[in-house]
């Protein structure tokens, strides 16, 4: 252990360090990169801790000024001093500053200063405890406390990785995919809307070399939004409809520097911890923060933020575009499908790179596959949306696409391709019972998303003409930026150098992954998925697309099927069947097969009992359901008939343990009159994906 008092001839701070001497990273680059203590062969694995000691040479922090553009920012999100807030804090300069922040922000709108000894009210930290090395249960402890004395509450959550931690390569990755759920879980256990996180603009630096290294577009190269909707897979029932949960992920600190984030710190008299792994070389994003490092220049920087600026700017056309169309041009039916009638788009009048995410945005809300759509593909897409009247079909990114029935190709139907392979993380289900259907508090999200969008009204891109590098790649947006003079020469022939670094390291990690993974032989279908067992009572989400429910009642009503003559006294009042006191009866769910629909016909042909007592069964009295499934297969069929041959696929539907139909409840079908089976289309993500900002 080493400790010491040093002098950080960078910020003018006496910082006291423990464990081992850590400095704000320009610091460390400029002071110690040389030093045989301090190169990066000699980073330690265990975390750094760093207590910031005022002193008599302190350069003193402007506060005020960081905490007004902190508020600014808070209102601009739409959120109020009474909203519930949560914070993601690692422990970082950079999370720790959120937590200065935020604390002297709540406090200023609730009390004007923080009662000692108590916790703000509405403000929750999360610390997340990855168990990913010995001394993290400990460090995520010592975090805790030091942001428990700021008076913010704080839980601490370890990571429960069932499958096994993840591996070196995919380490990141599956922490950020693990942190980000134990996030949306513990907001909802709280009944918290809004959820910051501490990305900053140097965040965005880092993000831009990265994807431009890989080739993305402008809309790409615009970075993190300021504010996105991000759902989960838990749904509640309140006020007789289906919510689907979800939280608004704000990042109030795109405006400042990784620099800001330490004067904060310091201004405010906070430790911090700093992650060795946070330099480590085999990570994308810490080899680009290093190169970074030295070009950081207030000229350089100042440049490329320009560019990441003006790539939001078209970001937010685009998006304007893409929400206008979707509304004028997309219709939504209950079971499960869309349509898009070409000639209220008019694709012809659409720039490619609106038409190209409004694509997207259709297919990923009907797939509920969360993927971009790029290369090939896209542009496969772009020519057949142009294509009017469209006469062929196509399956692309999880969905089925094809002309509308009697549409005469002025219609395009849009419809989830069962026989697509299943995105690899995603969850096919999630079932939760009915004492989870507590939490009813989206009406708080509703209110900040709508104050957000009157400050973003304010902002609008009205015309192509306002925007640059409007369907741009990432080289030709450089060259158009160097042109343009956003950059100067110096600072694009960096830009570029930084690009090129990368993709060596990309091709090259590639190539090593590629020799090293065999073919994986067969795939995993949705078509041949059947859930987990649904027991009577329970609520299930299939496909993230559907929320499936069942039970079984003694109590019926003789007004089953509207607009059928039919008399059927003994429907009326107690049911008396044989499936109602089935006490192992439990059904599954899976998709539409064509066996399902000739099933159907078949149930109509058999012969109707005239005489009620032969439907009893003999010794017992109960009631087969034999002239209820007829007459309800009867009905269901000409229900069936109105919906394309192409969506019935992906609607769902509910069969035994044994593989015997059930009911499908999306077109009213029932074995049993004491059965009550729904499926509401209630898909986790939005059409257009949620409301979200790059203001």
């Amino acid at each position: 252990m080493a400790r010491g008092l040093v002098l950080c001839s960078q910020t003018r701070t006496i910082a006291k360090l423990s464990f081992f001497l850590s400095y704000p990273k320009l610091w460390f680059k400029r002071h110690c990169h040389h030093h045989p203590c301090y190169g990066p062969q000699n980073i330690p694995s265990a975390r750094v801790f760093c207590h910031c000691v005022s002193s008599q040479t302190l350069n003193l922090v402007d506060m005020a000024k960081y905490n007004e553009a902190f508020s600014r920012r808070m209102a601009t999100a739409g959120i109020k001093h009474h909203n519930r807030i949560a914070l993601g804090v690692s422990g970082g300069p950079d999370s720790m500053a959120l937590c200065v922040l935020a604390a002297s922000w709540k406090t200023e709108g609730l009390y004007g200063v923080d009662n000692s000894g108590k916790f703000i009210d509405g403000l929750l930290a999360i610390i997340v405890d990855h168990g990913l090395r010995s001394e993290s249960k400990d460090e995520a402890s010592l975090v805790g406390n030091r942001v428990s004395d700021m008076g913010i509450r704080c839980k601490i959550v370890r990571c429960d990785w069932l499958n096994g931690k993840p591996k070196q390569g995919h380490l990141q990755g599956s922490a950020r995919d693990m942190r980000y759920k134990i996030f949306q879980d513990v907001c909802m256990q709280n009944q918290i809307s809004v959820l910051l996180v501490a990305h900053h603009a140097d965040d965005q630096a880092e993000l831009f070399i990265l994807r431009s290294s890989r080739d993305s577009g402008v809309l790409g190269l615009a970075g993190m939004a300021f504010t996105s909707q991000v759902f989960s897979s838990h749904t509640n029932f309140c006020n007789n409809d289906w919510k689907n949960h979800s939280v608004l992920l704000v990042r109030p600190l795109l405006d400042f520097s990784k620099e800001d984030m330490y004067k904060i710190c310091q201004g405010s008299n906070r430790d911090w911890v700093e992650d060795p792994t946070n330099r480590s070389p085999l990570f994308a994003r810490n080899r680009i923060r290093a190169s970074l490092g030295n070009l950081l220049s207030g000229t350089f920087n100042s440049e490329l933020q320009a560019v990441i600026s003006a790539c939001r700017r078209t970001r937010i056309y685009v998006d304007q575009i893409c929400n206008s169309l979707i509304e004028q041009s997309i219709t939504v039916m209950d079971q499960g499908y869309a349509v898009i009638n070409l000639k209220t788009l008019n694709p012809s009048k659409i720039e490619d790179i609106c038409l190209s995410k409004f694509i997207t945005l259709v297919l990923q809300f009907v797939s509920q596959r969360q993927r971009p759509i790029r290369g090939s593909t896209s542009k496969l897409l772009l020519q057949y949306i142009r294509t009017i009247p469209c006469k062929i079909s196509l399956t692309a990114a999880g969905c089925y696409i094809c002309p509308a029935p009697g549409s005469k190709g002025f219609k395009a139907l849009v419809c989830c391709s069962v026989d697509c392979p299943l995105p690899s993380n995603a969850e096919s289900f999630h079932t939760f019972s009915n004492a989870e259907e507590k939490h009813c508090f989206s009406n708080e999200l509703e209110q900040i998303i709508a104050n957000g969008r009157s400050y973003s009204n304010n902002n609008l891109v009205t015309d192509s003409s306002q925007v640059q590098f409007l369907d741009m790649r990432s080289q030709s947006v450089l060259d158009e930026a160097r042109t343009l003079d956003v950059i100067s020469e110096s600072t694009y022939r960096n830009i570029i150098s930084l690009q090129r670094e990368e993709v060596s390291h990309f091709k090259s990690k590639t190539d090593e992954v590629a020799s090293g993974c065999e073919s994986k032989q067969g795939t995993e279908h949705i078509a041949a998925f059947l859930s987990e067992q649904l027991l009577p009572g329970q609520t299930c989400y299939f496909m993230s697309r559907f929320i499936i429910s069942w039970k079984l009642s003694k109590e019926i009503s003789s007004n089953w099927f509207r607009g059928v003559p039919l008399s059927l006294s003994y429907l009326e009042g107690d049911c008396h069947c044989c499936c109602v006191n089935e006490d192992e009866m439990v059904a599954k769910v899976r998709t539409m097969i064509d066996a399902d629909w000739l099933y159907l016909a078949e149930l109509t042909k058999w012969p109707h009992s005239d005489n009620f007592e032969a439907t009893r069964l003999p010794l017992t009295g109960k009631i087969t359901c034999s002239d209820y499934s007829r007459l309800s297969a009867k009905v269901a069929l000409k229900s069936l008939k109105s919906i394309p041959v192409a969506a019935r696929k992906s609607i769902p539907v509910l069969v035994d343990v044994h593989g015997r139909l059930l009911s499908i409840p999306s077109i009213g079908f029932k074995h049993c009159p004491c059965m009550k089976a729904s499926a509401v289309f209630k898909p986790r993500v939005p059409l257009g994906g949620g409301h979200s900002s790059f203001l």
